[in-house]
């Protein structure tokens, strides 16, 4: 499973951490991380689901 999650963030880097830990504060930093830049937005998901 923690295959697909990491998938997910790497094409929507949002949804992957969604789907890890729900809407909370780790959701709102990857979402500016995001729109600050793309690459830095996947590294923080795939680290987020990596940790648990």
């Amino acid at each position: 499973m923690d295959l697909v999650r990491i998938l997910i963030a790497i094409l929507l880097p949002p949804l992957g951490v969604f789907l890890q830990v729900g809407i909370g504060a780790q959701f709102w930093i990857n979402i500016l991380l995001t729109l600050l830049g793309y690459i830095p937005g996947i590294v923080h998901a795939v680290w987020i689901i990596a940790k648990r």
